[in-house]
Protein backbone atom coordinates (compact mmCIF):
# COMPACT_ATOMS: atom_id res chain seq x y z
CA UNK A 1 0.00 0.00 0.00
CA UNK A 2 1.16 3.49 -1.02
CA UNK A 3 0.80 6.62 1.18
CA UNK A 4 2.02 10.15 1.18
CA UNK A 5 2.69 11.18 4.87
CA UNK A 6 3.10 15.14 4.18
CA UNK A 7 0.24 15.75 1.47
CA UNK A 8 0.27 19.52 1.77
CA UNK A 9 3.28 19.80 -0.17
CA UNK A 10 1.37 18.45 -3.42
CA UNK A 11 1.00 22.27 -3.54
CA UNK A 12 4.16 22.69 -4.88
CA UNK A 13 2.82 21.05 -8.14
CA UNK A 14 1.15 24.76 -8.54
CA UNK A 15 4.37 25.68 -9.57
CA UNK A 16 4.66 23.59 -13.17
CA UNK A 17 1.60 25.70 -14.91
CA UNK A 18 3.08 28.87 -12.98
CA UNK A 19 6.75 27.92 -14.70
CA UNK A 20 5.39 27.17 -18.35
CA UNK A 21 3.71 30.25 -18.30
CA UNK A 22 7.17 32.15 -17.32
CA UNK A 23 8.89 30.39 -19.50
CA UNK A 24 6.99 31.29 -22.62
CA UNK A 25 7.02 34.80 -21.49
CA UNK A 26 11.01 35.02 -21.28
CA UNK A 27 11.15 33.15 -24.23
CA UNK A 28 8.33 35.79 -26.37
CA UNK A 29 10.27 38.63 -24.69
CA UNK A 30 13.67 37.35 -25.91
CA UNK A 31 12.25 37.03 -29.98
CA UNK A 32 10.97 41.36 -29.42
CA UNK A 33 14.09 42.15 -27.85
CA UNK A 34 16.11 40.64 -30.63
CA UNK A 35 13.66 41.75 -33.53
CA UNK A 36 14.22 45.29 -32.18
CA UNK A 37 17.77 45.26 -32.14
CA UNK A 38 18.11 45.73 -35.70
CA UNK A 39 20.12 44.04 -38.11
CA UNK A 40 18.66 40.75 -39.00
CA UNK A 41 22.23 39.35 -40.57
CA UNK A 42 23.55 40.14 -37.58
CA UNK A 43 21.29 38.56 -35.62
CA UNK A 44 21.60 35.55 -37.58
CA UNK A 45 25.55 35.33 -36.73
CA UNK A 46 25.11 35.81 -33.56
CA UNK A 47 22.39 33.30 -32.63
CA UNK A 48 24.55 31.12 -34.76
CA UNK A 49 24.47 27.60 -32.71
CA UNK A 50 20.98 28.64 -30.46
CA UNK A 51 18.93 25.45 -30.89
CA UNK A 52 15.09 25.85 -28.96
CA UNK A 53 14.84 22.92 -28.99
CA UNK A 54 17.52 22.13 -26.61
CA UNK A 55 15.96 25.05 -24.11
CA UNK A 56 12.22 23.96 -24.44
CA UNK A 57 14.66 20.44 -23.31
CA UNK A 58 16.37 22.07 -20.26
CA UNK A 59 12.92 23.65 -19.28
CA UNK A 60 10.94 20.15 -19.40
CA UNK A 61 14.12 18.70 -17.36
CA UNK A 62 13.83 21.19 -14.75
CA UNK A 63 10.28 21.58 -14.27
CA UNK A 64 9.94 17.94 -14.08
CA UNK A 65 12.42 17.65 -11.30
CA UNK A 66 10.62 20.28 -9.44
CA UNK A 67 7.24 18.07 -10.21
CA UNK A 68 9.05 14.91 -8.66
CA UNK A 69 10.52 17.61 -5.83
CA UNK A 70 7.27 17.54 -4.69
CA UNK A 71 6.52 14.21 -4.72
CA UNK A 72 9.82 13.79 -2.29
CA UNK A 73 8.76 16.30 0.10
CA UNK A 74 5.60 14.84 0.17
CA UNK A 75 7.17 11.45 1.86
CA UNK A 76 6.38 8.29 -0.16
CA UNK A 77 5.81 5.48 2.02
CA UNK A 78 5.36 1.98 1.17
CA UNK A 79 3.54 -0.30 3.78
CA UNK A 80 5.46 -3.38 5.07
CA UNK A 81 3.72 -4.94 8.18
CA UNK A 82 -0.30 -6.31 7.70
CA UNK A 83 -2.23 -6.61 10.67
CA UNK A 84 -5.43 -6.98 12.41
CA UNK A 85 -6.59 -3.86 14.12
CA UNK A 86 -9.63 -4.62 16.66
CA UNK A 87 -11.50 -1.85 17.64
CA UNK A 88 -15.27 -1.30 19.04
CA UNK A 89 -18.02 0.22 17.31
CA UNK A 90 -20.90 -0.52 14.51
CA UNK A 91 -21.35 -1.80 11.48
CA UNK A 92 -22.44 1.27 9.17
CA UNK A 93 -23.62 1.07 5.56
CA UNK A 94 -24.06 4.23 3.46
CA UNK A 95 -26.42 4.20 0.18
CA UNK A 96 -26.59 7.54 -1.68
CA UNK A 97 -28.34 7.79 -3.98
CA UNK A 98 -26.69 8.92 -7.34
CA UNK A 99 -30.10 9.03 -9.90
CA UNK A 100 -30.39 12.15 -11.92
CA UNK A 101 -32.60 13.60 -10.25
CA UNK A 102 -29.92 14.31 -7.25
CA UNK A 103 -28.34 16.87 -9.99
CA UNK A 104 -31.26 18.87 -8.49
CA UNK A 105 -30.66 22.57 -6.98
CA UNK A 106 -33.52 22.51 -4.59
CA UNK A 107 -30.31 22.23 -1.71
CA UNK A 108 -27.32 24.31 -3.27
CA UNK A 109 -24.91 23.66 -4.67
CA UNK A 110 -27.22 20.26 -5.53
CA UNK A 111 -28.52 17.51 -3.80
CA UNK A 112 -25.98 14.84 -4.44
CA UNK A 113 -23.01 17.71 -3.03
CA UNK A 114 -25.43 17.92 -0.02
CA UNK A 115 -24.95 14.32 0.35
CA UNK A 116 -21.47 13.83 0.02
CA UNK A 117 -20.25 17.24 1.79
CA UNK A 118 -22.82 15.02 4.56
CA UNK A 119 -21.36 11.54 4.31
CA UNK A 120 -17.79 13.06 4.49
CA UNK A 121 -18.54 14.85 7.93
CA UNK A 122 -20.05 11.41 9.24
CA UNK A 123 -16.73 9.44 8.29
CA UNK A 124 -14.67 12.09 9.48
CA UNK A 125 -16.29 11.56 13.13
CA UNK A 126 -16.20 7.70 13.01
CA UNK A 127 -13.95 6.27 15.73
CA UNK A 128 -13.95 1.94 15.88
CA UNK A 129 -16.85 2.10 13.74
CA UNK A 130 -16.23 -0.13 10.10
CA UNK A 131 -18.07 1.88 7.33
CA UNK A 132 -18.69 0.92 3.79
CA UNK A 133 -20.22 2.99 0.80
CA UNK A 134 -23.68 2.01 -1.95
CA UNK A 135 -24.03 3.86 -4.78
CA UNK A 136 -27.43 3.29 -6.66
CA UNK A 137 -29.84 4.71 -9.17
CA UNK A 138 -31.72 2.28 -11.33
CA UNK A 139 -29.31 -0.69 -9.99
CA UNK A 140 -27.35 -0.90 -6.81
CA UNK A 141 -23.54 -1.44 -6.07
CA UNK A 142 -20.76 -1.62 -3.31
CA UNK A 143 -18.42 1.03 -3.60
CA UNK A 144 -16.53 0.35 -0.56
CA UNK A 145 -17.18 -2.47 1.50
CA UNK A 146 -16.93 -2.25 5.52
CA UNK A 147 -13.49 -0.70 6.13
CA UNK A 148 -11.98 0.68 9.33
CA UNK A 149 -9.86 2.49 6.86
CA UNK A 150 -12.02 5.93 6.62
CA UNK A 151 -9.49 7.43 4.15
CA UNK A 152 -9.96 4.78 1.97
CA UNK A 153 -14.12 5.39 2.22
CA UNK A 154 -13.38 9.13 1.77
CA UNK A 155 -11.70 8.14 -1.60
CA UNK A 156 -14.74 6.23 -2.93
CA UNK A 157 -16.94 8.80 -1.74
CA UNK A 158 -14.83 11.19 -3.82
CA UNK A 159 -15.98 9.17 -7.08
CA UNK A 160 -19.45 9.69 -6.77
CA UNK A 161 -21.72 11.02 -9.57
CA UNK A 162 -24.63 10.97 -11.84
CA UNK A 163 -24.11 8.43 -14.56
CA UNK A 164 -21.60 6.37 -12.47
CA UNK A 165 -24.68 3.65 -13.12
CA UNK A 166 -25.63 3.49 -16.20
CA UNK A 167 -28.99 1.92 -15.39
CA UNK A 168 -31.43 4.78 -15.29
CA UNK A 169 -33.95 4.96 -11.98
CA UNK A 170 -34.37 5.04 -8.18
CA UNK A 171 -34.02 1.47 -6.82
CA UNK A 172 -33.95 1.94 -2.72
CA UNK A 173 -35.02 -1.35 -2.98
CA UNK A 174 -31.81 -2.99 -4.23
CA UNK A 175 -29.69 -0.82 -2.01
CA UNK A 176 -31.28 -2.66 1.17
CA UNK A 177 -30.59 -5.42 -0.11
CA UNK A 178 -27.11 -5.41 -1.27
CA UNK A 179 -26.22 -3.68 2.30
CA UNK A 180 -28.45 -6.77 3.66
CA UNK A 181 -25.91 -8.88 1.93
CA UNK A 182 -22.93 -6.62 2.92
CA UNK A 183 -23.52 -6.94 6.98
CA UNK A 184 -22.65 -10.32 8.25
CA UNK A 185 -25.74 -12.85 8.76
CA UNK A 186 -25.01 -14.12 12.07
CA UNK A 187 -25.28 -10.51 14.00
CA UNK A 188 -28.66 -9.52 14.74
CA UNK A 189 -27.72 -6.11 16.03
CA UNK A 190 -24.60 -3.21 15.61
CA UNK A 191 -25.50 -2.68 11.92
CA UNK A 192 -26.68 0.27 10.65
CA UNK A 193 -28.00 1.69 7.11
CA UNK A 194 -28.04 5.28 6.08
CA UNK A 195 -30.10 5.85 3.08
CA UNK A 196 -29.51 9.13 1.40
CA UNK A 197 -32.32 10.12 -1.63
CA UNK A 198 -34.75 11.94 -2.77
CA UNK A 199 -37.16 8.85 -2.24
CA UNK A 200 -38.66 8.79 -5.88
CA UNK A 201 -38.38 4.87 -5.85
CA UNK A 202 -39.44 3.24 -8.87
CA UNK A 203 -39.87 -0.04 -7.94
CA UNK A 204 -42.46 -0.50 -5.40
CA UNK A 205 -40.91 -3.52 -3.76
CA UNK A 206 -39.20 -1.61 -0.77
CA UNK A 207 -41.28 -1.81 2.35
CA UNK A 208 -40.53 -6.02 1.57
CA UNK A 209 -37.06 -5.29 1.99
CA UNK A 210 -37.52 -3.20 4.57
CA UNK A 211 -39.13 -5.70 6.70
CA UNK A 212 -36.45 -8.14 5.73
CA UNK A 213 -34.29 -5.55 7.37
CA UNK A 214 -35.86 -5.32 10.50
CA UNK A 215 -36.10 -9.40 10.83
CA UNK A 216 -32.50 -9.08 10.76
CA UNK A 217 -31.89 -6.23 13.17
CA UNK A 218 -30.30 -3.97 10.81
CA UNK A 219 -31.41 -0.10 11.54
CA UNK A 220 -32.29 2.09 8.84
CA UNK A 221 -32.32 6.05 9.44
CA UNK A 222 -33.13 7.85 6.55
CA UNK A 223 -32.39 11.27 4.82
CA UNK A 224 -34.47 13.21 2.60
CA UNK A 225 -32.60 15.01 -0.14
CA UNK A 226 -34.80 17.74 -1.72
CA UNK A 227 -38.74 19.18 -1.65
CA UNK A 228 -41.95 17.86 -1.52
CA UNK A 229 -42.80 20.76 -4.25
CA UNK A 230 -40.70 19.70 -6.68
CA UNK A 231 -37.98 20.98 -8.66
CA UNK A 232 -36.24 20.57 -12.54
CA UNK A 233 -33.75 18.51 -12.94
CA UNK A 234 -30.79 19.75 -15.06
CA UNK A 235 -28.91 18.13 -18.12
CA UNK A 236 -25.85 16.08 -17.37
CA UNK A 237 -24.59 17.67 -20.63
CA UNK A 238 -24.25 21.08 -19.02
CA UNK A 239 -26.20 22.72 -21.73
CA UNK A 240 -28.64 24.60 -19.00
CA UNK A 241 -31.76 23.18 -20.03
CA UNK A 242 -33.59 20.55 -18.05
CA UNK A 243 -34.64 17.22 -18.75
CA UNK A 244 -37.95 16.41 -20.50
CA UNK A 245 -40.17 13.98 -20.66
CA UNK A 246 -41.28 12.00 -23.83
CA UNK A 247 -44.26 15.01 -24.82
CA UNK A 248 -41.73 17.57 -23.95
CA UNK A 249 -42.77 18.76 -20.60
CA UNK A 250 -40.29 19.45 -17.83
CA UNK A 251 -39.62 16.84 -15.42
CA UNK A 252 -40.20 18.06 -11.71
CA UNK A 253 -38.24 15.81 -9.53
CA UNK A 254 -40.33 15.30 -5.66
CA UNK A 255 -38.79 14.09 -2.62
CA UNK A 256 -41.11 11.47 -1.41
CA UNK A 257 -40.96 11.79 2.73
CA UNK A 258 -43.90 9.27 3.16
CA UNK A 259 -41.40 6.08 1.99
CA UNK A 260 -38.49 7.23 4.24
CA UNK A 261 -40.94 7.89 7.28
CA UNK A 262 -42.25 4.53 6.59
CA UNK A 263 -38.91 2.47 6.44
CA UNK A 264 -37.21 4.38 9.17
CA UNK A 265 -40.26 3.56 11.15
CA UNK A 266 -40.48 -0.07 9.74
CA UNK A 267 -37.03 -0.75 11.27
CA UNK A 268 -36.49 1.78 14.06
CA UNK A 269 -34.82 4.38 12.56
CA UNK A 270 -35.25 7.80 12.37
CA UNK A 271 -36.10 10.08 9.18
CA UNK A 272 -34.56 13.48 8.85
CA UNK A 273 -35.14 16.02 6.16
CA UNK A 274 -31.77 17.35 4.52
CA UNK A 275 -31.88 21.28 4.61
CA UNK A 276 -28.81 23.75 3.44
CA UNK A 277 -27.65 24.71 7.17
CA UNK A 278 -28.06 21.73 9.26
CA UNK A 279 -26.05 18.70 9.29
CA UNK A 280 -28.18 16.03 9.57
CA UNK A 281 -26.18 13.19 9.65
CA UNK A 282 -24.73 14.70 13.05
CA UNK A 283 -27.75 13.86 14.69
CA UNK A 284 -27.73 10.05 13.08
CA UNK A 285 -23.89 9.79 14.49
CA UNK A 286 -25.25 10.82 18.07
CA UNK A 287 -28.07 8.02 17.70
CA UNK A 288 -25.08 5.22 16.55
CA UNK A 289 -23.15 6.27 19.33
CA UNK A 290 -25.47 5.67 22.19
CA UNK A 291 -25.97 2.02 20.80
CA UNK A 292 -24.45 -0.93 21.96
CA UNK A 293 -20.96 -2.10 20.29
CA UNK A 294 -19.30 -4.65 19.47
CA UNK A 295 -15.63 -5.80 18.81
CA UNK A 296 -14.77 -5.28 14.62
CA UNK A 297 -11.11 -6.30 13.15
CA UNK A 298 -9.99 -5.46 9.97
CA UNK A 299 -6.61 -5.74 8.45
CA UNK A 300 -4.52 -2.91 8.18
CA UNK A 301 -0.80 -1.50 7.49
CA UNK A 302 1.21 -0.98 10.80
CA UNK A 303 4.36 0.07 9.15
CA UNK A 304 5.46 1.90 6.66
CA UNK A 305 8.76 2.56 5.08
CA UNK A 306 9.95 5.99 3.27
CA UNK A 307 10.49 5.48 -0.30
CA UNK A 308 11.42 9.08 -1.07
CA UNK A 309 15.26 8.24 -1.63
CA UNK A 310 14.17 6.63 -5.05
CA UNK A 311 12.31 9.50 -6.14
CA UNK A 312 14.88 12.15 -4.69
CA UNK A 313 17.89 9.82 -6.94
CA UNK A 314 16.12 10.83 -9.77
CA UNK A 315 15.50 14.40 -8.88
CA UNK A 316 19.50 15.24 -8.66
CA UNK A 317 19.99 12.91 -12.19
CA UNK A 318 17.38 15.52 -13.78
CA UNK A 319 19.33 18.36 -12.81
CA UNK A 320 22.92 17.26 -13.28
CA UNK A 321 21.43 16.41 -16.92
CA UNK A 322 19.86 19.70 -16.96
CA UNK A 323 22.71 21.62 -16.12
CA UNK A 324 25.36 19.16 -18.39
CA UNK A 325 23.37 19.87 -21.53
CA UNK A 326 24.59 23.36 -23.37
CA UNK A 327 21.83 26.00 -24.57
CA UNK A 328 23.99 25.72 -27.92
CA UNK A 329 24.85 23.58 -30.66
CA UNK A 330 28.90 22.63 -31.48
CA UNK A 331 29.43 24.40 -35.36
CA UNK A 332 31.41 23.14 -37.63
CA UNK A 333 34.12 25.53 -39.30
CA UNK A 334 35.28 24.61 -42.60
CA UNK A 335 38.61 24.45 -43.34
CA UNK A 336 39.79 26.91 -45.65
CA UNK A 337 43.22 27.11 -45.97
CA UNK A 338 46.05 28.67 -43.06
CA UNK A 339 46.04 31.87 -45.37
CA UNK A 340 42.74 31.68 -46.46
Amino acid sequence: MLRFENTLYFHLLWLVPALILFFLYVMRAKKRALLAFGNPLLLQKLAAGASRARQWLKWGLLILAIALLSLTLARPQIGTKLEEAKREGVDIMIAVDVSTSMLARDIPPSRLEKAKHEVDSFINRLEGDRVGLIAFSGTAFVQCPLTLDYGAARMFLDVLEPGLIPTPGTNIGQAIALALRAFESRDRQHKVLILITDGEDHEGDVMKLAEEAERQGVIIHCVGIGSPQGVPIPQMDGSGGFKKDRSGQVIMSKLDEVTLEKIALQTNGKYYRASSGEDELKRIYDDISRMEKKELGSLQYTQFEDRYQYVLVFVLALLVLEALIPERRKIKQEWRGRFH
